[in-house]
């Protein structure tokens, strides 16, 4: 028997690198995943791969119609939620002095507000005893040069939990944070040079990227009852990153 047997799980985001890889692993564990991704091409081959037990829907998490969608699809699919993984999230460098409304607007939009209203509009289908815990970043506990508003909206997240798991305590739901360190995924090909990876790189100790499986075990770590005694904490999976 799997981890996560006759569980339910919602990702967002999950279409494609970690987050995508949490939801193949939780399948494997038992659990019936909704993921969901802003492109539908992507969203299908995330389904595919994944192969049996998963609901694709196509959303914006920064956008509320489109989360009043998930939620409505995931209530008459499964009528609950046991885990929620709020993983959809963007980031781009803009250094102080060169930072618009428009830039803060959409990062802390989607990292910030985009998850809160994730965590509440999820509540209603929530099992008690349930966990859930969002991708923040070990941008929030590091200082990186352009990249101070994603860190800002990263760093939110822990407030959160620690709100949110005072507010949830009648109910045994834990709220963590899951920290990931650099990891190669499509979306970091997006927004770093190769200058940047080589950077990066040198500062992890084994000298290479995280790996999308690698944050799925984790994942599911915070997922399971594995981590019932865990709350309120950031998990930072980084290779030792953000400690030297």
């Amino acid at each position: 028997m799997g981890k996560l047997e006759s569980k339910v799980a919602v990702i967002t985001g999950g279409s494609s690198g970690m987050a995508l890889a949490s939801a193949k692993l939780f399948v494997e564990e038992g659990a019936h995943v909704f993921i969901t991704g802003r492109k539908q091409k992507q969203l299908d081959e995330a389904v595919k791969l994944i192969g049996r037990n998963v609901t694709g829907i196509r959303g914006d998490a920064a956008n509320l119609d489109d989360l009043d969608r998930l939620f409505d699809t995931v209530k008459r699919v499964k009528g609950k939620i046991d885990i929620l993984y709020a993983s959809a999230g963007t980031g781009e460098a803009v250094p102080l002095g060169e930072i618009t409304e428009q830039h803060f607007d959409a990062i802390f939009g989607l990292n910030a507000r985009g998850t809160l209203f994730t965590v509440q509009k999820a509540l209603p289908l929530f099992n008690d005893g349930g966990s859930i815990f969002m991708t923040g970043s070990v941008a929030s506990i590091k200082g990186f040069p352009g990249y101070s508003v994603y860190a800002g909206s990263k760093a939110t997240l822990h407030a959160f939990a620690r709100g949110w798991l005072n507010e949830l305590k009648g109910r045994n739901i834990r709220v963590n944070v899951l920290h990931p360190g650099p990891i190669a995924t499509p979306m970091q090909d997006q927004v770093l040079t190769p200058e940047a990876k080589q950077m990066f790189e040198s500062l992890i100790p084994r000298g290479k990227m995280g790996r999308p499986e690698e944050i799925a075990a984790a994942a599911l770590f915070l997922a399971s009852d594995d981590s019932s005694f865990v709350n309120g904490m950031e998990l930072s999976v980084d290779g030792g990153f953000s400690a030297v």
